[in-house]
């Protein structure tokens, strides 16, 4: 009875990778083939004289053992060959010579035949899970994906695919707003696939410039048609991005191109993106003028490039300053990222403000030299030139507290008051 009970649990096992898993039909049958011989081999030494028909349509199986019947007395091997008398037992009118094919009971080898069995087609069909769902993927980085979310954790969200593909979502390729909730449906991108020691690994994410670049692209159909390129793109996602783009159509602006009628085409990428703002701008290869277009809405009044270092100085009117360097420092962050150049901006000071200057170490008994030391490891020598200098800039580049720079500006603006 137990026998019995074993071998039907085993074809529900068939059935059930029919049913459930995602692979092919004529793979099934090989690998299903291939664990019951892995089996008869540990049982009998050999599988060459075992016919095995597999049918995972109606999720059973059989197994033949065909022998070569001998004389009785003369079985040299219990495996291929049966004497004539035990041959006659299943039909009386086989003689020496002939074969005998005969129905195996799988499940009379015992429990352990069948675990055994069992263990090993559960892992080959793993294992073929695997390389299907990373054959899958492998070549699709970069590619603009739709999933279901199933499961949301602290450090990443499980998004299911339409055949039901185990997808991570980690907190880093998060957009900040994003909100996930059980059974939506959302897009991002293929990040990376991996799989190391055959275990797939599909990252998807949503900050990636690339995720900003497929959306444009889907909305833009002169990028489809090759007739504007994206050239870069910089990010703060959730915040504010940049776009490089140009035209091979002298006809077509490229900016107004993406943008849309009344931003037309960016409307639903912005809301896509958790109302990222997004500024597109026309890509030039003159590296001045192009951080120039990368600082918009601030009007540069001069800028000044070190190749060598990929530095810029950036000169603006006093009241252009702060819309250069944007609320939180975007603007400036988005504009270096975008141009791939370190931008420092500087207010301009007349020659008059510049003649009466004052050295910074003059200042040292009202400061530490040690501060002094730190704005001009910066490229900061003088009064005017700190003063001139926003404020944000010495506290990130000079590496100094918020409390150290608004004391040192109150030192050197009342020296001029």
């Amino acid at each position: 009875m137990a026998k019995k009970e074993e071998t039907v649990s085993m074809i529900d096992t068939f059935k059930e990778f029919k049913e459930t898993k995602n692979i092919d039909r004529t793979t099934l049958v090989s690998v299903l083939e291939e664990s019951f011989r892995n089996v008869l081999v540990k049982i009998f030494g050999s599988d060459e004289n075992f016919d095995v028909i597999v049918n995972p349509d109606k999720g059973d199986f059989e197994i033949y053992r065909n022998r070569i019947v001998v004389a009785n007395g003369e079985v040299a091997d219990e495996n291929k060959q049966i004497s004539l008398a035990d041959a006659q037992k299943i039909e009386p009118d086989y003689e020496v010579g002939e074969e005998v094919s005969e129905r195996v009971d799988f499940a009379r080898f015992g429990r352990r035949a069948i675990l055994n069995l069992r263990q090993t087609l559960a892992s080959k069909i793993l294992e073929l899970e695997h390389d299907s769902l990373y054959n899958k993927y492998k070549d699709r980085v970069g590619q603009i994906i739709s999933g279901e979310v199933y499961q949301t954790w602290k450090r990443e969200v499980l998004i299911v695919d339409d055949e039901n593909n185990e997808l991570i979502l980690p907190k880093a390729e998060q957009i900040p707003n994003d909100q996930y909730r059980k059974g939506e449906t959302i897009r991002a991108v293929i990040h990376q696939v991996t799989n190391d020691n055959n275990n797939p690994k599909i990252i998807l994410s949503r900050t990636s410039p690339v995720f900003l670049q497929r959306l444009l692209e889907a909305e833009v159909p002169e990028i489809n048609d090759g007739l504007i390129s994206v050239k870069k793109i910089a990010r703060m996602p959730g915040e504010r991005a940049k776009i490089a783009v140009e035209s091979y159509d002298e006809r077509i602006d490229p900016v107004g191109a993406c943008v849309g009628v009344k931003g037309s085409r960016v409307h639903g990428i912005v809301r896509e993106l958790c109302n990222e703002n997004i500024d597109v701008i026309n890509y030039t290869s003159n590296i001045k003028l192009f951080i120039q277009r990368a600082l918009s809405p601030a009007k540069v009044s001069s800028i000044n490039i070190d190749e060598e270092n990929r530095k810029a100085d950036v000169f603006l009117k006093p009241e252009e300053v702060s819309l250069a360097i944007g609320r939180g420092g975007l603007n400036i962050k988005l504009a270096s990222l975008l141009t791939e150049y370190t931008i420092d901006v500087f207010r301009e000071v007349s020659e008059s403000e510049a003649d009466e200057d004052i050295y910074l170490d003059e200042f040292s008994d009202e400061i530490d030299q040690w501060i002094i030391d730190s704005i001009k490891a910066i490229g900061l020598d003088t009064a005017k030139a700190v003063i001139n200098a926003p404020r944000e800039m010495l506290i990130e580049k000079a590496d100094l507290e918020e409390e150290t720079v608004d004391h040192v500006l109150e030192v050197l603006k009342a020296e001029f008051e």
